[in-house]
């Protein structure tokens, strides 16, 4: 599972709605309050005043932009955003640097994911789910016309991999564009739901031609993506997720079907990450990022000849991936994560040694991807002042040059947000945890403060340096510091960290907030008698957990699509997923691991929960199915302990659609101010 932020990023659309302010000695208007959507179903919220609404306005307005891609052959963008007034972000082509957007999608979905025709730009491949399900579609959208074609079956799920290079033998026709995807079966069309086992379709497909789509190979279990094709298009190199510690790489002849496995190699004991990256323009060699060899991912180079591997990015002592490869191969864009930093790194492609560091302006680095034609290459950047803003650098100048703003409401002035910092403790074994801290201003807060600790998703996730989003209200206005912990089983922080937390050690992640929940009581600046816990996901499982063992310390949880039983949740997930969650949190089939998932399970321990707890699920959701967290309020209503529910029917692992998340922040507003704020 992804980690999700605790609080979506909003815009203006129910506020444009419910814009009237009340006259002063209006009765009547000073009562309004705010009616949930019909999508909504709301249960122990109290009504959200009008009020409310008003004054947190400025809050729900942050939007900033995604680049998506390149055109082939002209300098301009595909972009992701949310315009104001509207629910869902849409696709949007960019002509030029600080140009206006020209709309391309108008859908009622999300559509954040999609890719230009690589011969000529003249339709865009997309896809999209329904309702939050997950379960994407792909669509040929035809530019001038604005056409939408179905290139999918509704039966499976899809994901685009990669576009094959299409580069044409001397003297032979330029061939057609050809795009690598792949599909997973979904429970809905199995005969009672969950099927026993998944494999994955890897199919080629013309977009232009979409009936004469072939099947390249059936793979077994749910973890496979093609990484990367040869310059000739004659290999493939298939990437096989197992776990967060565990994967493989495989090479699939395109001719033949043919594939074998590459790394790690035959008879190997060592339980290594490999990760196919790209090929070299002459084929002779892989570039992969890899934990082989120490507890970091780097970038590395795999021979194909003698299968020797060279390590490319040892001097970087965090994770580095391969963030892009120019289209000739003569320039690498490399990512490290560097406590929590996305930093921008350049390689010389043929000598493999890093260039002098480029000048950025300040931010995590995203988005990062080669111009198919040039070497421009787009970023993406983004910190404490504000959400993503794309702009694009000239490797050979160093120039670089803003394509977007983001964008705020009147009267809020992100760049002056109260910045954030690394912050450590101890646990109970001694092992050193971190996180982010962003503490509320004392000038105009002092004393000591209120807190809200908010848990990545994954676990495998990791909560990163980039904008708090509309979390900057309770920072700003509300005098509350926050925390975002990461951790045993974060990723960023090496192999061994990772895996703190797998199988018979899931609670000890759990131990490591009740030693946060310690050091709190250390700070002079600090409230430890108010303390609030959320998180989304794996972080929402984290909260209940927290609940049940810590709710001494705590004013109250906040449950966003989380995990309330590890043996119901393993059983009702999506099938393309459960297998690789079983590696994760343990196999349920096991008599040994199914009792001790019951015993540390939230629902089993509900009874433990005292404080006010708040649950946000999506209906739709095929990580977390709602059967999660509709147990777990039941159990914790029953036993008299107060209980708000939030159930959207149009979402699923996550709210994404601009009303819902509106009201869930209201309501999250109103639970601050009856637990963490009294």
């Amino acid at each position: 599972m992804r980690s999700l932020p605790v609080l979506c990023l909003l815009s203006a659309a129910l506020l444009a709605a419910c814009s009237t302010t009340p006259a002063p000695d209006s009765k009547v208007a000073s009562n309004a309050v705010l009616a949930p959507n019909a999508n909504l179903v709301v249960q122990g919220i109290p009504p959200v005043p009008q009020s409310l609404v008003d004054s947190v306005g400025k809050y729900t307005e942050f939007r900033g932009h995604g680049f998506v891609d390149w055109h082939p052959n002209q300098r301009e963008m595909l972009v992701s955003h949310r315009l104001a007034g509207a629910s869902v972000s849409q696709l949007f082509r960019l002509s030029g640097p600080m140009a206006d957007l020209e709309p391309l999608t108008d859908f009622a979905e999300p559509v954040n994911s999609a890719s230009y025709d690589p011969r000529d730009g003249h339709y865009i491949v997309l896809a999209r789910s329904t309702g939050g399900n997950e379960a994407d579609q792909l669509y040929r959208m035809d530019l001038d016309t604005r056409v939408v074609t179905l290139l999918s079956a509704p039966t499976e799920r899809h994901a685009v991999n990669l576009w094959l290079k299409g580069q044409a033998a001397p003297g032979a026709a330029r061939p057609p564009a050809q795009l690598v995807a792949t599909s997973v079966p979904l429970d809905r069309t199995a005969t009672g739901g969950s099927r026993a086992s998944v494999d994955t379709r890897l199919w080629l497909l013309d977009p232009l031609r979409p009936e004469a789509a072939r099947t390249l190979a059936t793979l077994p279990g749910g973890g496979w993506s093609a990484a990367a094709s040869s310059t000739d298009d004659q290999q493939l190199a298939l990437h096989r997720y197992i776990s967060a510690n565990e994967s493989e790489i495989w090479l699939l002849d395109m001719a033949t079907g043919q594939r074998r496995q590459v790394l790690p190699v035959a008879g190997s004991t060592v339980k290594a990450t490999f990760r196919p990256e790209a090929f070299e323009p002459d084929g002779k060699g892989l570039l992969l990022a890899s934990d082989r060899d120490g507890e970091f991912q780097e970038l590395m180079r795999l021979d194909l000849t003698t299968g020797a591997l060279t390590a490319v990015t040892r001097h970087i002592a965090w994770d580095a991936d391969l963030g892009s490869q120019s289209r000739d191969g003569k320039l690498l864009a490399v990512l490290s994560n560097e406590d929590g930093l996305r930093t921008l790194r350049l390689l010389d492609g043929s000598s493999l040694k890093e260039l002098p560091r480029p000048a950025l302006p300040a931010g995590a680095v995203g988005g990062v991807r080669f111009h198919p034609a040039t070497r421009e290459l787009s970023l993406v950047l983004n910190n404490s002042a504000g959400p993503g803003q794309i702009y694009s650098l000239n490797p050979g100048t160093g120039q670089v040059q803003q394509w977007t703003r983001a964008l705020a409401a009147p009267g809020v002035e992100p760049s002056r947000f109260a910045p954030q910092s690394i912050v450590r403790w101890k646990s109970f074994d001694g092992r050193d945890i971190s996180g982010l801290i962003t503490r509320a201003p004392a000038a105009r807060f002092p004393g000591k403060r209120p807190v809200l600790i908010s848990i990545h998703g994954g676990p495998e996730g990791q909560s990163s340096f980039g904008f708090n989003g509309r979390s900057n209200y309770f920072v700003e206005e509300l005098g509350i510091t926050l925390i975002r912990p990461n951790v045993r089983g974060s990723s960023g922080y090496g192999k061994t960290f990772l895996a703190l937390d797998n199988g018979f050690a899931r609670e000890d992640s759990v131990k490591d907030i009740g030693a946060l929940l310690d050091w709190i009581a250390t700070q002079p600046d600090l409230d430890a008698s108010r303390v609030l816990v959320t998180g989304g996901s794996y972080g929402g499982y984290m909260s209940l957990a927290v609940a049940t063992n810590y709710a001494d310390k705590i004013a109250g949880a906040i449950d966003i699509v989380g995990i309330s039983h590890f043996v119901t949740f393993l059983n009702n997930t999506e099938s393309y997923r459960r297998d690789l969650r079983r590696v994760e949190y343990g196999d349920e089939r096991d008599p040994a691991m199914r009792a001790h998932l019951d015993k540390i399970s939230p629902l089993t321990n509900a009874a433990k929960i005292r404080k006010p707890l708040f649950v946000v699920q999506g209906k739709n959701d095929p990580r977390v199915p709602y059967t999660e967290a509709e147990q777990i309020v039941a159990k914790v209503r029953a036993n008299g302990t107060p209980v708000w529910y939030l159930r959207a029917e149009n979402e699923g692992h996550g709210f994404r659609r601009k009303e819902n998340a509106d009201y869930e922040f209201y309501a999250t507003i109103l639970f601050m101010q009856q637990t963490l704020l009294k």
